[in-house]
């Protein structure tokens, strides 16, 4: 049921029979839920469709485009997701209704001021894909320090690898890690890049396309079996081991397994690959292990994942003094979570 916060003359939050209230932008919203039952018009029918094949490029890489448009809607009562939604729809759709199709070298992941990168390539060696562009011939150059927000989508399974902190504009190639799993999948690249301090971002630019050839398949939905729990646990915390270090553990809590607990804190000469493993595995707990809760525990001087977490979505809930004996010494660290209703809207 619905409440009032504010008195009888705010806005009121939650359901009333087909009506629901919330804040976004600070401002109160009020919506109807529910399907209509008046026919669907022909014009209505071509805007589901363009929403539709919007949304399945955009919904999966959410988290970069809140990186990316959050300078777009600064100031404003718009939202990051919108406003891609509202450009994308009117400059990257092709063909008419029902026949709607994404134009990808036009599509935009993140929209900006700064200088676009130039004449971007990729290539793949198995799960590395390597991003290539030019550098100004400027050793000066303002836009040196610059790093790389890359967004890889895989159309055929509807899913996104992205990496929100990259190389500097200045050494014009970066490297991503997707997941084995995905490596020969049709592949549809972005580059675009963002000041240090996080005031200016570039348009996002078409990098390339790989695995053109490959057939579209159905990605499986199941979900975990209880029984299957047990070597889910084993299996993840032997790719966390593989992939970000000795220093981390992932375990499912002891008196409730619907709640995950992750402790990343690698080791100083590591260098993970946090992004494209946190986001597989967050889809996986959410989606497959009926898990409701995901917690992190982090060192609190490791600010570049600190930074990554809240872009996530992730909140930070705590600080723990002299949490963690690790290499040596008592360090402190931050927890952070998120829960699967605030994953699924987000996502």
């Amino acid at each position: 049921m619905g409440n009032l916060r504010n008195g009888l003359f705010g806005g009121f939050h939650g359901r009333i029979g087909n009506l629901v209230g919330y804040t976004l932008k600070g401002k109160h919203v009020i919506r109807t839920i529910g399907k209509s039952s008046k026919p669907l018009t022909p014009a209505r029918k071509a805007n589901c469709e363009k929403m539709k094949v919007v949304n399945e490029i955009l919904k999966p890489s959410i988290h970069a485009i809140r990186a990316g448009f959050r300078l777009a809607v600064a100031g404003t009562d718009r939202n990051e997701y919108n406003e891609a939604v509202s450009y994308n729809k009117k400059n990257a759709l092709q063909g008419i209704y029902p026949d709607i199709s994404l134009d990808y070298t036009k599509v935009l992941m993140s929209m900006g001021a700064l200088p676009v990168a130039v004449k971007p390539s990729i290539s793949q060696n198995h799960e590395k894909i390597t991003f290539n562009w030019e550098i100004s011939d400027s050793p000066a150059s303002e836009y040196h320090t610059d790093r790389t927000m890359l967004v890889i989508y895989f159309p055929d399974i509807k899913e996104t690898c992205c990496q929100l902190i990259g190389a500097k504009r200045v050494e014009g190639k970066d490297v991503i890690v997707i997941g084995l799993e995905h490596i020969n999948e049709r592949m549809e690249a972005y580059i675009s890049f963002a000041k240090d301090n996080g005031k200016a971002v570039s348009n996002s630019v078409h990098a390339g396309s790989l695995n053109l050839d490959r057939k579209a398949k159905t990605p499986d939905n199941n979900t975990l079996e209880i029984e299957d729990i047990t070597e889910f646990v084993k299996d993840l915390q032997h790719k966390l081991t593989q992939k970000v270090g000795e220093g981390c553990e992932f375990s499912l809590n002891q008196h409730d397994a619907r709640i995950a607990e992750l402790r990343i804190n690698p080791s100083p000469d590591e260098q993970p690959d946090l992004e494209t493993f946190l986001l597989s595995t967050l889809s996986l707990l959410f989606e497959k292990a009926r898990v409701n809760r995901v917690v992190v525990n982090i060192n609190t001087n490791n600010q570049e994942t600190i930074s990554l977490l809240r872009l996530m979505g992730f909140r930070k809930e705590g600080r723990f003094i002299e949490n963690r004996f690790l290499n040596g010494k008592w360090v402190d660290e931050y927890q952070f979570a998120i829960l699967k209703s605030e994953w699924d809207l987000l996502n």
